[in-house]
């Protein structure tokens, strides 16, 4: 993901705690930073073990955060409703028109399975008797009804991530929950994001904490997990690349019965060239391919119904006997081993369901539903049993069953469209490859590439050039090899099962660990559609040396690469937490950090979460000066689809004042956009140190006054407990005390008192009016960006594996993908880098 610098941050969040600014330190809005610090909730509970109820409430009343405007996001600026869950906002005109675009997008692929279906079930299963034609469709029927009819739209739909879908959706649902996320970059305060909460029913709450402990004890199951995500993801990248090539050369593949002389190698050449103009045409972006492609697709949709239900009243309307499931026992007890390997031929009338979960960040649930439920589905059932209608009549045309039942005056026509329909069943996989990588980039499991945002409404319809021309050569490539789609047919039923396969197992571990749903209904969903999902794999796993083997090659492709970011990655953030500088020597080496500080703020970027990263040293052994502000930026991905604005940004200061050293925290969503201003950044971020400061000093004199009153109050309940036993007449006029009447009155109302304006105003404080103006004065001789080109080498001790993993794949990955100074529009006069390598 690209690692644009200068987006926005929030308010400044931290105040010192205590008297005279100490060294602990917590944000404002109570959670912790430092996971060695005392928690917010210990302290609370500390004030009302050790006060009364009254002053007890006048300490809530301090530590309540107030409603904060983030001033500090870029993107908000530039992106209407950017962070909102557009289907919640859509009109119902709106959803229908949403649901018209996931035609030209989502159901591409499903749409065109007609073109393909029976001629591979029946290349492997001969027809005999109407029972083989009635036993294959009766199990294309329930095929489609169970998968993704009931499976994806009633249920796994449901599982989605605050409207994002796809297998790293449901592995975020679980980080957010169980901490089973490699890389140790949780904090408390994220927990507080109001997208990261979860609301958690009682019953079954046992159970789920039981599965919650075991994810978070037990190393390896976290390992299984991850592996178990990227395998779903790379099986859908390597979908990515088989839609395109299986579906254009079934469409192109019908002139040859048409024109004379097409053969084999015009099919490859016009599928090539079609394959071309699909890629070219995905920078303009989902949305708009989606309004160009949905009226195609919507045309072919009433095209398949039509000419399905010609064929079903023109040849044998006792197809309709296929309604009955017992033809499916009869079709295997007919055929028995054939009839099993035909059903590699029957899982491709549902090639594309995934497509519904993984492109579900591009719509919405409710616009995917109706879309399938109204449109989709009984087209589908229509064109299948017209065209087993026509095999009843016509049994030897099996091998363009599709082609031959069209009327012939409307050959051309159909053609046509079915061509634009095939291209169109590309995009389905096409975007969701482009969803999944990035949500792989956002939570460190891919190397980081340009990202192209192509809609401002929708956040989630985007652009990857590198991976769109990547899938482009590999297309055109298994097209020029293989050149045939029986071949291709078998390669891609494996590809679709396995997604399949991890999708019901992520849902499941969901139904358990975070929905808490019964133990006997959580466990029907695998016994249900994972057995039936099993016995398609198990048929289809039989073709391996017919062209099956290219999915898993693929797949194991970028499973490697994938994990093998994610590891390099998790080891050199320990080796950085292992090397931080401690608080100590920086004491040590006072505010002048054992160099000359000039004007200027130092915008350091690292990766940690707190302490100071061990690159601070370098650039302080490297450069003869160090600026007089420096701010520690650290962009982190958290487990969400979308970071709120207000919510976004965390602040802190860095040892004491004259330090003038502070930390800033972004928090994104593997959702969320980042704008390129490096101008608004600058100023929005001294805007908000200014906030900062002007609200760390108010804060901390308000507790100095009430600390004062407090002792104060102590000290005149002593002495009236004193002047009880002794000297009665000084009771009196200590008890009217105007100032001890108003603070009794005010903590009996939980109030907080007024202090003096003097107190509140920063003119009247020397020590702020000075951090003032020295940040001003760091901001008018400018901004530079501290860099680090951090190298990982394995240890000489490592195991071989060890050394091949990270000194060459991993470091040629980290050589390769998009670099800090690529993500920003920073001049390069302004930033400055230093080298170092981490040991792991």
């Amino acid at each position: 993901m690209e690692k644009r610098m200068e987006e926005g941050t929030g308010e400044i969040e931290e105040k010192s705690v205590g008297l005279g600014g100490g060294s602990d330190s917590r944000w404002v809005d109570g959670s912790e930073v430092d996971s060695e610090s005392t928690p917010t909730w210990s302290l609370l509970e500390e004030d009302e073990r050790s006060v009364g109820g009254e002053r007890a409430g006048l300490r809530r009343r301090l530590k309540k955060k107030p409603k904060r405007v983030d001033s500090f996001d870029v993107e908000a600026l530039g992106i209407s409703d950017s962070h909102a869950n557009h289907a919640k906002d859509l009109s119902v005109v709106g959803t229908l028109a949403l649901a018209f675009q996931t035609l030209g997008v989502v159901y591409g692929d499903m749409g065109t399975s007609p073109l393909y279906v029976f001629s591979d079930v029946f290349s492997k299963v001969p027809i005999r008797s109407e029972v083989d034609v009635l036993g294959a469709l009766s199990l294309v029927m329930y095929t489609i009804a169970l998968l993704p009819f009931a499976k994806y739209v009633f249920i796994v739909l449901k599982a989605n991530d605050n409207g994002e879908g796809g297998t790293f959706a449901l592995y975020s649902l679980i980080c957010r929950y169980a901490k089973v996320n490699l890389l140790p970059n949780q904090q408390r305060a994220d927990e507080q994001i109001s997208s990261f909460r979860l609301k958690l029913p009682t019953p079954e709450l046992e159970r789920a904490l039981n599965i919650k402990e075991a994810l978070e004890r037990r190393s390896s199951l976290k390992t299984v997990l991850l592996l178990l995500v990227l395998m779903g993801t790379s099986m859908i990248i390597g979908d990515g690349i088989l839609t395109p090539a299986m579906s254009v050369m079934s469409a192109v593949s019908g002139l040859q019965g048409e024109i004379p002389g097409f053969d084999t190698d015009a099919v490859v050449l016009v599928s090539v060239v079609i394959l071309v103009a699909l890629f070219s045409i995905q920078r303009f972006g989902t949305s708009k391919v989606g309004f160009v492609f949905a009226p195609a697709l919507a045309l072919w949709f009433i095209s398949l119904g039509s000419i399905g239900l010609y064929n079903i009243i023109s040849h044998d309307i006792t197809v309709l006997r296929a309604f009955n499931p017992a033809y499916i026992y009869f079709f295997f007890k007919r055929n028995s081993t054939k009839a099993w390997s035909a059903l590699g031929g029957c899982v491709l009338c549902i090639t594309g369901a995934e497509a519904m979960f993984a492109d579900l960040g591009h719509f919405s649930v409710i616009s995917i539903q109706i879309a399938f439920t109204f449109v989709v589905f009984p087209c589908l059932l229509l064109a299948y049993m017209g065209q087993a209608a026509f095999l009843m009549k016509h049994p030897d045309k099996v091998e363009r069953v599709f082609y031959d039942s069209v009327p012939g005056i409307l050959f051309w026509p159909v053609f046509v469209i079915a061509t634009l329909a095939a291209m169109i069943a590309s995009q389905a996989m096409i975007s969701a490859t482009f969803s999944c990588i990035k949500q792989s980039m956002a939570l460190g499991c891919f190397p980081r590439l340009k990202i192209v945002h192509t809609s401002r409404k929708f956040m989630g319809q985007i652009y990857i050039p590198v991976i769109n021309w990547f899938l482009m050569i590999m297309c055109i490539a298994v097209v020029a090899s293989f050149r045939s789609t029986t071949d291709i047919a078998n390669a891609y039923g494996i590809a679709e099962v396995g997604v399949m396969l991890v999708s019901t197992t992520l849902v499941t571990l969901v139904m358990l660990l975070i929905w808490q749903k019964n133990l006997f209904l959580a466990l029907c969903f695998p016994a249900i559609f994972g057995t039936a999902e099993l016995i398609y794999l198990s048929a289809v796993l039989t073709k391996i040396k017919e062209g099956g083997w290219l999915p898993l090659v693929f797949a194991s492709f970028f499973l490697c690469i994938m994990y093998t970011w994610n590891y390099g990655s998790v080891l050199k953030y320990q080796s950085e937490i292992r090397e931080k500088i401690s608080m100590d020597f920086m004491l040590d080496l006072g505010s002048t950090l054992g160099t000359i500080r000039v004007p200027g703020i130092g915008l350091l970027y690292n990766e940690l979460v707190q302490g100071i990263p061990s690159i601070f040293g370098q650039f302080l052994l490297s450069l003869p000066a160090i600026h007089s502000t420096i701010v520690f930026v650290c962009i982190k991905y958290v487990p969400v689809p979308v970071v709120p604005q207000e919510e976004r940004f965390l602040f802190r200061r860095l040892c004491p004042k004259d330090y003038h050293m502070f930390r800033c925290i972004a928090r994104y969503g593997y959702k969320d956009v980042r704008k390129e201003d490096h101008h608004a950044f600058e100023m929005l971020l001294v805007e908000s140190i200014e906030k900062f400061l002007r609200k760390e000093a108010q804060d901390l004199a308000l507790e100095i006054s009430i600390t004062d009153m407090e002792l104060e109050n102590e000290s005149v309940r002593s002495r009236d407990s004193g002047n009880q036993s002794g000297d009665g007449e000084l009771q009196i006029p200590l008890l009217s005390d105007t100032r001890n009447d108003e603070f009794a009155a005010s903590t009996s109302e939980q109030a907080v008192p007024v202090l003096p304006s003097s107190v509140m105003s920063s003119d009247e404080d020397p020590s702020l009016e000075y951090e003032l103006s020295a940040l001003r004065e760091a901001m008018d001789s400018g901004f530079t960006y501290l860099l680090a080109h951090g190298d990982v080498r394995a240890k000489k001790e490592s195991w071989f594996i060890k050394k091949l993993v990270i000194n060459y794949f991993y470091a040629f990955l980290r050589r390769n993908c998009r670099a800090g100074a690529a993500n920003m529009s920073v001049p390069h006069m302004n930033i400055m880098r230093v080298g170092m390598t981490y040991m792991v």
